[in-house]
């Protein structure tokens, strides 16, 4: 995961598989929280307001991170 600092206005935190496109044969990702916005097949994102929007998406937020750590580690 990575940290998009712009546009300005918010922050992102990307969900990818790595530096290299992988192919999404096998890969799939259920997101029971909502937060992520699919950019592509293989990438996802989480876009973070201010910190209010923070503090109310934590809990979720903690979770899909352990999520995808586990889902992208194999």
């Amino acid at each position: 995961m990575t940290f998009r600092l712009k546009p300005k206005d918010c922050v992102q935190l990307v969900f990818h598989r790595g530096v290299k496109v992988k192919s999404t044969q096998g890969f799939s990702f259920e997101d029971a929280s909502g937060l992520l916005q699919w950019a592509a097949a293989d990438r996802a994102v989480v876009t973070l307001r201010d910190l209010a929007d923070v503090k109310a998406k934590k809990k979720a937020l903690c979770q899909v991170v352990v999520q995808w750590m586990e889902a992208t580690s194999q």
